[in-house]
């Protein structure tokens, strides 16, 4: 029953509403940053907003399938009233939760045949980058190296071209993690490495935490196999 329950939300959530909400819909000047302008008639995104509101406190408190349902109606909502960007923003909040439910066939499929193919529709690079960086972590957790590192390779690849400092060096480190769980640790650590160096040179210390742990994940694992 689930899976039927989600495979509708899924068909209903491929077709975005463009109809009666939407007046039109006009590419920004500045395409290349992938920011698009909506006008949107006679609605607005209250419910939508209360939905993901509530969704995110639930997340909080560890009600999972609470927020799972949740995101799922403020998706729906903001889909109703034409606006992609949050319905692409409930949408990965949405695969996220069923990742760290490990539901990690239904994490894919809500980025692969509804979020990414939204986001790419209106050329909305940012939420690309955000695809291809949810879609590395699930393959990495669902133990699928190979796609793993494709898809950080292809988030990375997108943030250069769109000088997002942030978001490449989130890839370097998922493509750190592959290699470090194919036991290629001089490989890995020369991604930290990287990531470290660049981090430092964009002013960005978001990652300071991530990067220390994944070296310390790197010692451990050498530690482990030198017993």
């Amino acid at each position: 029953m689930y899976k039927l329950c989600f495979a509708a939300v899924c068909l209903i959530f491929s077709y975005p509403a463009m109809s009666q909400t939407t007046s039109f819909v006009q590419q920004d000047p500045n395409f290349g940053s992938g920011s698009i302008s909506i006008a949107v008639s006679g609605t607005d995104d209250a419910n939508g907003d209360n939905y993901f509101h509530e969704a995110e406190k639930n997340e909080k408190n560890g009600q999972l399938y609470d927020a799972l349902t949740l995101f799922g109606k403020a998706a729906f909502e903001y889909n109703n009233t034409g606006n992609f960007s949050r319905y692409g923003a409930s949408l990965l909040r949405l695969s996220n939760i069923h990742y760290l439910l490990e539901h990690y066939a239904e994490a894919e499929q809500v980025i692969l045949n509804v979020a990414l193919k939204s986001y790419s529709r209106f050329g909305n690079r940012t939420g690309q980058m955000a695809s291809y960086g949810q879609l590395g972590k699930i393959y990495l957790a669902a133990n699928k190296l190979t796609q793993s590192m494709w898809f950080y390779t292809q988030q990375g690849i997108l943030a250069r071209q769109n000088n997002n400092n942030a978001s490449y060096i989130d890839s370097i480190l998922g493509l750190a993690q592959v290699k470090i769980r194919k036991k290629e640790y001089a490989l890995a650590m020369k991604d930290i490495n990287r990531a470290e160096l660049f981090a430092r040179a964009s002013k960005i210390s978001q990652y300071k935490g991530q990067i220390q742990q994944a070296k310390n994940s790197i010692a451990e694992r050498k530690n482990r196999a030198n017993l």
